[in-house]
């Protein structure tokens, strides 16, 4: 049926009147003839290498490969935190890490902040929500946020439950990850009732779980979410000769906050070749359901006429390392867990068209604004992408001119023990650490060195330096890790406070309560150091 439906909107015209352009600085479009409608799909931890060769080799994405030919994508697409809520935070706002001070999981944005929906919504555009939001603060685990808090104290604990796969039953089970096949039915059903029979152009919002790993039951309650889990039925579009099995560094050359990191993430033990490649294969599995459902979208606004009417946008809040660099999960600025899909397609926009400039969610925000004809705020830390997608513009280096050559990428939250910034032009990721003097950065030529072995920093100190002072032209980081560092602490005392005589029983039953519970007072006297030190130096 794919394969048909595929062929037959193939041979007609998704191509509507395009845009016109006016001059605003960080938008394109002023009105469109009729105000389309748009679907935002975000999905979670999906690695946006995956959208275009080689990556789009080891697994079937029918869906994604349908945007990229009658759409445009983005073959540069970045997170701004690759953590849940602060990049969720950054892509509804609009605005950097810093400027929200969204720090962790549990810091993000005010529920009452006004978000680029909340502005559709006053222009007239009716508006929907369904499934992971996850961008305001007050969310997640006791653990995550306390891991997050401590993270400059003098241990090293494990976090996580080691990764493991996890196969359903049911050999045929398609339906694997059902909170978010409920959201999908509970979408297309909105499209169906509302959408279709309203004259108002209309916003969609579908957030899934998926691909991020399952909770890990077997590792015990306090344990994070480590196991990959899926069904034959997905891994069956999975091309496992293909699986890249990743070069690892010995542990005893791993940058720093590597080491911390992979330790924490309980990922500096033996792990076979097959243990290896099975939850690389299993990831993948879960990333072609992750498709599925975006399938579902697409196939339910074709069959209402309305596929025609919308501009669908594909993106993910960040990638998922799946064992590179001797990690899951992501909070990394390595390309699996910050590079991410980001594709369009609609009226108006580009067909078969990838663009190689470097963009992030920042430019989410106004991107909406601009295809709703609404005049783009002059705060905002991201570009319309309406100029490098919009069949108005037909020269990438128009949207060279326009959105800077760079972005930017933070990390404040737990499993880094270090604040870490990311600055990547269309050659280099360079990546600087706390107060930029007391951890040593990376820099990385991603034209010769796409896996990211290789530190040059030392190599290179010309383009080193070069690198760092227009990185400190955009965020004083070392101000905002020592801001990040004083309010780790204030809030860990608050929650001390709160919890009272019970702290010593609630701390030491976290997700690292396995090697906590071997040296209780060692973990609780480190813990009382680093709240009497006057100094937030960093030290690893």
């Amino acid at each position: 049926m794919l394969l048909l439906w595929v062929s037959v909107v193939a041979a007609s015209a998704l191509a509507a009147p395009a845009p016109g352009a006016d001059g605003q600085r960080r938008g394109a479009i002023q009105a469109w003839p009729d105000a389309p409608n748009v679907l935002l799909v975000v999905s979670d931890s999906f690695d946006g290498r995956l959208t275009f060769y080689p990556g789009s080799q080891v697994v079937k994405l029918p869906f994604i490969n349908f945007m990229k030919a009658h759409g445009t994508s983005f073959l540069n697409a970045y997170t701004n935190s690759p953590i849940c809520c602060p990049s969720r935070a950054a892509m509804w706002s609009g605005l950097f890490t810093h400027l929200t001070e969204s720090w962790n999981n549990f810091k993000g944005l005010d529920p009452n902040y006004t978000t680029w929906m909340d502005v559709m919504e006053k222009h007239g555009y009716r508006t929907q929500k369904f499934g992971k939001l996850d961008y305001t603060s007050g969310h997640h685990s006791i653990s995550n946020r306390v891991e997050a808090w401590t993270r400059d104290v003098a241990f090293l604990l494990r976090q996580e439950g080691r990764p493991m796969v996890n196969l359903a039953p049911k050999k045929t089970k398609v339906r694997v990850m059902q909170v978010d096949w409920k959201n999908t039915d509970r979408a297309v059903n909105w499209l169906r009732k509302e959408a279709s029979n309203s004259t108002q152009p209309f916003v969609l919002y579908l957030g899934l779980n998926l691909p991020h790993p399952y909770p890990s039951p077997s590792s015990g309650e306090n344990f994070g979410s480590s196991t990959f889990h899926t069904s034959r039925y997905w891994l069956k579009k999975v091309s496992y000769d293909a699986i890249k099995i990743p070069k690892w560094s010995p542990l005893s050359e791993m940058h720093p906050v590597d080491y911390y990191s992979s330790y924490t993430k309980n990922c500096t033990g033996k792990f076979t070749e097959k243990e290896i490649k099975n939850i690389r294969a299993f990831y993948y599995a879960m990333c072609a359901e992750t498709d599925a459902m975006l399938g579902e979208i697409i196939l339910a606004l074709r069959q209402l006429g309305l596929l025609q009417k919308t501009i669908v946008i594909y993106t993910s809040d960040h990638g998922e390392l799946a064992m590179e660099h001797r990690q899951f999960y992501k909070m990394s600025m390595y390309e699996a867990s910050s590079h991410v899909p980001l594709l369009i397609m609609g009226p108006g926009i580009q067909a078969n068209l990838q663009v190689s400039s470097v963009v992030s969610l920042v430019d989410i925000y106004p991107t909406m604004l601009d295809i709703a004809g609404i005049p783009l705020p002059q705060n905002l830390s991201g570009y319309s992408l309406l100029p490098s997608s919009s069949e108005m513009f037909k020269n990438e280096q128009k949207f060279k001119n326009l959105h800077p050559p760079w972005i930017l990428s933070e990390f404040h939250g737990c499993n880094v023990n270090a604040s870490t910034y990311m600055l990547r032009t269309n050659q280099w990721k360079y990546i600087a650490y706390s107060d930029g003097a007391s951890v040593l950065p990376q820099l990385f030529d991603l034209s010769s060195d796409p896996d990211e072995l290789t530190n040059i920093a030392a190599k290179f100190p010309e383009v080193t330096s070069s690198l760092d002072q227009k990185l400190r032209s955009i965020i004083n980081y070392p101000k905002v890790s020592a801001s990040v560092h004083q309010y780790n602490k204030e809030q860990f005392i608050k929650w001390k406070q709160s919890i009272g005589q019970n702290y010593s029983t609630v701390i030491a039953n976290l997700r690292w309560h396995q090697d906590w519970l071997k040296k209780p007072k060692k973990y609780e006297n480190a813990i009382d150091q680093w709240l009497k030190s006057h100094s937030d130096a960093k030290t690893i």
